[in-house]
């Protein structure tokens, strides 16, 4: 029970970086540059630097939770922080909750609750040189195609390199999890989870100023839960409870979908800006 209040407060810590983050994407203007040229930028922005610590907190109560719960469940409930954002919204900010999102935040609840009833506690395997080669493969490969982004390019493909990084950083995480903490500074899995989590970040800075905050979260979210759930599945030995395969491929179809409707939905996002 310990881990679920985990992945709980980590959702919600995710949150509120993802609306301190986006606010101050937006008022940083889109000057001519790299993405990792306005993650400097943005460095020196005190609700940036919010946001991110909030993103640093999410992730560390992520990282403990994934010593014991399999990637499907982890990145599924970290994804939840879209509809936490929407709930923030209606009572908070008085938002107005649309029909749609309304069942959208009802299918999310109940595809997490399927989840979290088909999942069972393990340790992940170790991830073999080759699986660990082509990780730093794809690591690379997005570093490379965010430096030859175009200027005009628009939210989406920042957003899925984000999360193709994401996941590299959900995938070698949920390994090096269960080792010693002394041990973590002298395993290359730790830099490469690092480095993964650098780009993520640069990548999801640059999506933010070209698009809807929600939109943009949806999509890396999307991407994040669809790589990390199918690697943990037939790469890191995540197990699921005896006869509920079904429910998973339920509750992850119902997360994604929900993210996806949600993150379409611009009055979200435009209240969020309305903030700053």
């Amino acid at each position: 029970m310990v881990a679920y209040g985990i992945l709980i407060a980590s959702a919600a810590l995710y949150a509120m970086g993802i609306v301190a983050q986006s606010i101050a994407a937006r008022r940083a203007g889109d000057r001519r540059g790299t993405a990792l040229g306005l993650l400097a930028r943005l460095a020196s922005d005190p609700l940036y630097l919010l946001g991110f610590g909030g993103q640093v907190g999410g992730f560390a109560l992520a990282f403990f939770a994934r010593g014991s719960l399999p990637l499907y469940l982890v990145q599924t409930a970290s994804s939840s922080a879209i509809g936490l954002a929407t709930v923030f919204g209606v009572v908070v900010l008085r938002w107005r909750l649309r029909t749609t999102e309304a069942l959208t935040l009802v299918l999310m609840a109940i595809g997490l609750i399927a989840l979290a009833g088909s999942s069972e506690p393990s340790v992940a395997a170790d991830l073999s040189p080759a699986a660990a080669l082509i990780l730093t493969g794809v690591v690379a490969g997005v570093g490379v195609a965010m430096s030859q982004l175009p200027r005009t390019t628009t939210f989406p493909l920042p957003a899925i390199l984000s999360g193709i990084a994401f996941a590299v950083v959900a995938i070698t995480s949920r390994t090096l999890a269960h080792l010693d903490f002394a041990s973590l500074p002298g395993n290359p899995l730790t830099w490469l989870m690092l480095a993964a989590a650098v780009l993520g970040q640069a990548s999801m800075a640059l999506a933010l100023q070209r698009g809807l905050a929600t939109a943009v979260v949806a999509t890396a979210d999307a991407t994040t839960i669809v790589l990390s759930s199918v690697t943990g599945i037939t790469v890191l030995g995540d197990r699921v409870a005896a006869g509920t395969g079904p429910w998973v491929a339920f509750g992850l179809t119902a997360v994604v979908i929900g993210v996806l409707v949600l993150g379409s939905r611009s009055r979200a996002a435009t209240s969020v800006e309305a903030v700053a």
